[in-house]
């Protein structure tokens, strides 16, 4: 059985009250609550175990990389990715991503050759591109998406030319909550002989991932959005890619060796990591890692997906709403408005309730564009959401719509 009280009892912020009301924390797509074991290992590393890692004969040190290392592995399985090698701490989706653009572009690509992305993809799987596109005059293309918020994958083939390098998609839209069939992406592009990045953030806190399955060639996700701290995040890739692609930035931790006139780098992951890592918060993300093994994802998926079908026969019911995203395959995230009421109005009244929900473009304004809307509100769920928290937020709603 599903220990809701339990669980909710891991996650003491949850019981403070905004503006003298319950707080109804539904910003989960934003950024997760932490639980106490996360937050007392870190507090207990700190205060017993605080060092610079890889770097020192001494106890501590030697101590601190165990943890950092051993969190490195308990990543690799998290994702059943092959070797610890596959893993590079990076201090986010964002870097990650970005991370590929770069060392991808500078090695593999030349001016007029193609990356695809999607068009529900987040600012971080956009911009990371143009800014390679400004400096190298490479194309960025996209898949478009259908009225429910799927992909348009019958024009996937058409989209895919001699000149397409890579594809990067997210796994599951932070704003419709599209689960994207990535595998069947991933198939079509290894046809074509191309490599694909997936982009995790909004997969990963909520079912299982297998990237050995899923056979995509890189993989990110963050910390934050999954219990655990935040600046911390991972990049999976291939050996042989990661093999392939230079450095993303230099300074210690990242070579071999150094002279004035040249610098061999470090073996992987290492080759990646430039700088003291935060081997505090990889600690952390290894505690959360644990955190979700223990109360199951199978149980977290059920739980949610619950959630999401709850939440939107509920809010069917109010006069003039409007969702964003009803694909077949949808995951914990309902985005809406409500008639003419703006979202930032709907957002910010509903704060004044105690429910705490995200308004705006989410970061994804070409995807505003294709649905022609300036924003939504969006109600985001985790392993601590409930049914009578969904009722709080629809009985908000209703009470700001009949303000209007």
């Amino acid at each position: 059985m599903y220990d809701i009280n339990k669980v909710r009892r891991d996650f003491p912020i949850l019981s403070r009250e905004v503006y003298g009301k319950p707080l109804v924390y539904l910003d989960n797509a934003a950024t997760t609550q932490k639980p106490l074991c996360v937050l007392d290992a870190m507090r207990e590393e700190y205060l017993n175990v605080n060092a610079n890692v890889h770097r020192g004969v001494h106890y501590l040190s030697q101590q601190a990389t165990d943890l950092h290392e051993a969190a490195r592995e308990k990543v690799r399985q998290f994702i059943n990715a092959q070797k610890t090698e596959e893993i590079v701490f990076t201090r986010g989706t964002t870097e990650a991503i970005n991370l590929v653009a770069s060392s991808f572009c500078e090695s593999q690509m030349k001016e007029g050759d193609e990356v695809l992305l999607t068009e529900m993809e987040h600012h971080s799987n956009i911009v990371s591109w143009q800014l390679q596109a400004m400096k190298r005059g490479i194309v960025v293309k996209h898949i478009p998406i259908t009225d429910k918020g799927e992909l348009c994958l019958d024009q996937l083939d058409s989209l895919i030319t001699e000149r397409t390098r890579i594809i990067s998609v997210a796994h599951v839209s932070n704003v419709l909550g599209t689960v994207n069939p990535v595998e069947e992406i991933i198939k079509t592009a290894h046809a074509h002989n191309i490599p694909v990045l997936v982009d995790g953030a909004q997969s990963t806190p909520h079912f299982s991932v297998d990237v050995q399955a899923m056979d995509c060639d890189f993989f990110a996700f963050s910390g934050h959005k999954m219990y655990g701290p935040t600046g911390i995040g991972v990049l999976y890739g291939k050996e042989e890619w990661l093999e392939k692609l230079p450095p993303y930035q230099g300074g210690g931790e990242m070579i071999d060796k150094v002279t004035w006139e040249k610098t061999t780098f470090e073996r992987l992951p290492f080759k990646f990591e430039a700088g003291t890592p935060d081997y505090v918060a990889t600690h952390g993300l290894a505690t959360a890692i644990d955190y979700i093994t223990s109360v199951g994802l199978e149980n977290i998926t059920a739980h949610e997906q619950e959630l999401t079908r709850y939440c939107m026969e509920q809010l069917r019911t109010i006069d003039g709403m409007r969702f964003f995203g009803e694909a077949e395959h949808k995951d914990a995230v309902v985005s809406f408005l409500v008639g003419d009421i703006h979202h930032l109005d709907m957002g910010t009244l509903l704060d004044r309730l105690g429910i705490a929900v995200r308004t705006g473009h989410h970061c994804a304004q070409p995807l505003m564009d294709r649905l022609g809307i300036s924003g939504t509100v969006r109600a985001s769920f985790a392993l601590y959401n409930t049914k009578e928290e969904i009722d709080v937020l629809v009985n908000g709603i209703r009470r700001v719509s009949q303000m209007f």
